[in-house]
């Protein structure tokens, strides 16, 4: 069984006359309002299980700590990005807020680039198991890994996978993952993606900046929140940027959250918060739209609210 990577059309976007940093799917999750307290995310290092990532993009400078390729394209020290995919993911996790392109949730968090998609769209489960192994392992001087991001799935269930998922929850990370592209624009049918449907991970929705469902978007009672995934702008391959749609896209946005939270709140109480603690955060600073709950879970997240 191979996991894969939600890829939808991609739109190249120029934004020489760019006048608003800020994308709004960062602004509708109000990152900015907590950006003070939180650090920016200073610190905070996030494993991204996907594509790779164009570690030389203008607005990721600085962002990424390390990485590795897990996959046959290459060898491992080569986690070039060919999809776009992981850089557009990067880039609403930590894009620098430096008046230039966009920025991201956690615009200082760092980034552990670990890559599991081939050139194929595919991750094979084991290659994606010796990841999260890694992310589990790996440190840099007191750093070590706080959250991994998985936007890729499967309608299958896996022992190997899940393991692992649960080793490395047991290890202090948590793992944000999408819900999956199946959706029928009603919300009233299940469609279950795996890892996002394992009870360790947080599930994620997508809605667009308006705050309607996103017509892809799975709905199952394993979805834990939505966040924006709808025509996001970000990073792309190559220096440039570009909008996606998918619940790809809503994962970063809570990704970059959690590094927000974990910053704020382990400066207010002077200790390490645990796994649940952050999900139960994350659930927490969410608002109600009204939909159904296999929809939208707790709701849209609202880091403000």
């Amino acid at each position: 069984m191979d996991l894969h990577m939600f890829l939808p059309p991609v739109r190249i976007v120029d934004i020489t006359n760019n006048k608003q940093e800020i994308p709004p799917g960062v602004s509708l999750i109000s990152a900015p309002d907590v950006w003070e307290e939180s650090q920016r995310g200073d610190g905070i290092v996030i494993a991204i299980l996907d594509s790779g990532c164009q570690v030389d993009h203008p607005d990721l400078s600085g962002r990424i700590v390390s990485g590795r390729n897990f996959t046959q394209d290459g060898g491992v020290e080569d986690y070039t990005d060919t999809s776009g995919h992981g850089t557009h993911i990067a880039g609403t996790i930590a894009a620098n807020l430096d008046n230039y392109g966009v920025a991201g949730v956690a615009p200082e968090a760092d980034l552990l680039i670990l890559k599991v998609i081939g050139s194929d769209g595919l991750a094979q489960i084991q290659q994606v198991v010796a990841a999260l192994d890694y992310a589990i392992a790996w440190r840099k001087g007191t750093q070590r890994v706080r959250v991994i991001s998985m936007s890729l799935g499967s309608a299958h269930h896996n022992v190997a996978l899940h393991e692992a998922i649960k080793r490395a929850v047991s290890a202090g990370i948590a793992i944000i993952c999408s819900a999956g592209n199946e959706g029928d624009n009603c919300g009233d049918t299940i469609e279950i993606s795996y890892p996002g449907a394992y009870p360790e991970t947080l599930c994620v929705g997508a809605i667009d900046i308006e705050l309607n469902m996103a017509p892809f978007t799975n709905t199952n009672d394993t979805v834990d929140l939505v966040a924006p995934g709808n025509e996001i702008l970000s990073t792309w391959i190559d220096g440039k940027y570009a909008v996606m749609s998918g619940t790809s896209m809503a994962v970063p946005h809570v990704t970059g959250a959690a590094a927000l939270i974990i910053n704020e709140l382990e400066r207010e109480l002077g200790r390490t918060i645990s796994v649940q603690e952050i999900y139960e955060q994350l659930k927490a600073r969410t608002e109600p739209l009204g939909f159904k709950r296999t929809v939208e879970g707790h709701g849209v997240l609202m880091l403000d609210s």
